[in-house]
């Protein structure tokens, strides 16, 4: 009686179990709809705003090398500015009053000029000839060729007059205004312009920064972790040092800025903004994710592997060494890889330490001032000009290819070596 009653009962509630079930599940749906909508969502704007950066407008002028202006024995001082709008006036002759003169000039980059230059340094035989050359506009003639600058609005609502719009417009006529892939932003620094603004010196920066990063924090982490793992006895400081790992991993990475600030900035007067501090710091952060990640493959590996070894006569350093770490090492490139790529990102301690400098140059060394890829979308991002909104974008693109590589090598390391016991 009492079974059946039971039986009952349970029978009774299950239409309403049933719906909370199904009721769980559409909740779980829902979150998951809503995480790649708003996903989707930021990547389309970030490409949106973005991918336009690769190309860039480019004007053709017809430059008169004159050696007038121009002497062999002075070539890399030259009014080489003065080359551009002498051309630019040859251009449009009508042109004849100061005002519209500027206006004129300001239809090509200022570093037309640097450009000539390095045409004449490069070849000083096209001094007295007539060269075709294709130099950088404007950013706002780039900005109107690629719809950001509407030009259906009032003349005082817009940075382009209507007659620079009519010079826009013969130039495309004839030929002499094209959009063309930006290999600028590919090859240099940054700049105040941002035409001339490139993203080469922040990822050189990056590079030289993960190299230290790599070097310190892999060999350090895997050393940490096979002892804590291997050989540590366990008692209340090695459950101390264990507890203190995983407080490590959650600390905001502001706050080891900060340490590398006090000592590796201000006690040991290192460089600052150089990728040998950056990549100090970031060591730091990286280390508890690469010794957990580490401990776990350690963990992943059988003691019968461990047992086998000792039982042929192996010693224990022996044992983990030709038997254990093989094992796990792809593990331990997975973790390593994923705090790589998450330093790779970091923006915060990089800001503590300086390098958020402007840096115009190259990098070339561990010590050379420079700023990182995060850091240069930090500080573009800032920037009052439409033409850094677009390169804004475009910088968080190229550093979100490299962060879905990292991973993606994570994974395909981790499926190609991985062994299930």
């Amino acid at each position: 009686m009492r079974k059946q009653r039971a039986i009952d009962i349970v029978n009774k509630s299950l239409p309403q179990r049933y719906r909370s079930e199904r009721l769980f599940k559409l909740y779980g749906i829902a979150a998951i709809v809503a995480s790649i909508a708003f996903l989707s969502l930021l990547f389309i704007s970030i490409f949106a705003n973005g991918y336009s950066a690769f190309w860039q407008t480019y004007i053709q002028l017809e430059v008169h090398f004159d050696p007038e202006i121009i002497e062999q024995d002075s070539l890399a001082t030259a009014d080489y500015q003065g080359l551009v709008k002498q051309t630019l006036r040859s251009m449009f002759p009508s042109v004849k009053n100061r005002r519209d003169k500027r206006q004129l000039y300001g239809l090509v980059s200022g570093g037309a000029a640097f450009q000539l230059r390095e045409a004449a340094l490069n070849d000083p035989k096209i001094i007295g000839e007539t060269q075709s050359i294709w130099v950088p506009a404007d950013d706002d003639v780039d900005m109107l060729v690629k719809g950001h600058i509407k030009r259906d609005v009032p003349e005082g609502e817009r940075r382009l007059k209507d007659q620079q719009l009519n010079w826009i417009d013969m130039l495309t006529s004839q030929g002499k205004l094209e959009k063309r892939i930006n290999k600028i932003f590919f090859s240099v620094g940054d700049s105040r312009e941002p035409e001339l603004a490139g993203i080469w010196g922040a990822v050189m920066g990056s590079f030289f920064t993960l190299i230290v990063t790599l070097l310190l924090s892999f060999p350090i982490g895997v050393a940490a972790a096979v002892y804590l793992e291997e050989f540590a006895a366990k008692n209340r400081w090695t459950d101390l040092i264990e507890i203190n790992i995983n407080n490590l991993a959650a600390v905001p990475s502001i706050v080891f800025g900060l340490l590398g600030l006090a000592v590796f900035l201000n006690f040991f007067n290192l460089p600052r903004s150089a990728p040998i501090v950056g990549g100090l710091v970031l060591t730091l952060m990286t280390l508890p994710t690469i010794i957990i990640a580490s401990r776990s493959a350690l963990q992943s590996v059988p003691p019968s592997i461990r047992e086998a070894a000792l039982g042929v006569g192996a010693s224990k350093m022996q044992m983990v060494a030709h038997h254990v770490l093989p094992l796990a090492l792809p593990g331990m490139l997975t973790g390593t890889i994923i705090g790589m790529a998450r330093a790779l990102g970091e923006t915060a301690p990089l800001l503590m330490i300086g390098m958020v400098a402007f840096i115009v140059d190259i990098p070339g060394s561990l010590t050379d001032p420079s700023t990182a890829l995060p850091v240069q979308v930090y500080l573009w991002a800032d920037s009052p000009e439409r033409a850094f909104v677009e390169r804004t974008s475009a910088a968080i693109i190229v550093l979100l290819a490299f962060l879905i590589t990292m991973n993606a090598a994570a994974i395909l390391l981790r499926k190609k070596f991985e062994r299930r016991w």
